[in-house]
C-alpha cells in the first residue's frame, strides 16, 4: 500500500490517486523496482480532498481524515505500507521529524513495515538524486514485503 499527502489537481478531477505526472513516475518506478503494477497495489491519501490553493494540508484536515486512512488501512491490512513525503510519513508515524531523516529505514508498522521516501513530485523537482533515494527505498520496500510474508515449511 501507498500513502501520499492528498490528492492535485488531475486526481481531484479523475477522482482517482496518483494519475497525474507524480503518479506516471511512481508507477514506472514501482515496476522497475518492485516488479508491481498498479493493480497489485492500493493507493490512499492522508487527506481525501485537495486543500485551497493546493497548500500544504493544515494538522486538523490531517486529523479529520485520520479515520477514513485508519479505516483503509485496517481493511487492506497491507504488510508493507510506503509513505510518499512528509505528511504521509508524519501522520502514520506520528512524529515531526522530516522524511529526510526518517528515509532510508523500514519501520515496524501495524502487521508488517512502513517504508518512508520522498514524493515523486520532489523527484520531478529535484531530479536524478531524488529519484535514486526513491529507487533504494522501493528495493527496500520489496525486502520488507518478503519479510513480512510468512515463510512456508519445507515438505
Amino acid at each position: 500500500m501507498f500513502v501520499g499527502e492528498g490528492p492535485g489537481e488531475q486526481e481531484d478531477l479523475q477522482g482517482l490517486p496518483f494519475v497525474g505526472r507524480s503518479g506516471q513516475l511512481l508507477d514506472r518506478l514501482v515496476l522497475e523496482e518492485m516488479n508491481l503494477t498498479r493493480a497489485d497495489f492500493y493507493i490512499a491519501n492522508t487527506v481525501k480532498c485537495r486543500p485551497p490553493g493546493n497548500r500544504d494540508p493544515l494538522p486538523d484536515e490531517i486529523e479529520a481524515c485520520w479515520p477514513y486512512l485508519d479505516k483503509q488501512l485496517e481493511l487492506i491490512d497491507p504488510k508493507v505500507v510506503v509513505t510518499l513525503g512528509n505528511f504521509a510519513t508524519r501522520s502514520l508515524l506520528g512524529t515531526v521529524e522530516g522524511i529526510s531523516k526518517l528515509r532510508g529505514r523500514a519501520y515496524p508498522y501495524r502487521s508488517g513495515y512502513l517504508v518512508p521516501t520522498f514524493h515523486p513530485s520532489a523527484a520531478l523537482r529535484g531530479g536524478g538524486s531524488v529519484v535514486a533515494q526513491i529507487r533504494a527505498d522501493l528495493v527496500r520496500a520489496k525486502e520488507a514485503l518478503v519479510a513480512a510474508r510468512p515463510q512456508r515449511s519445507p515438505g
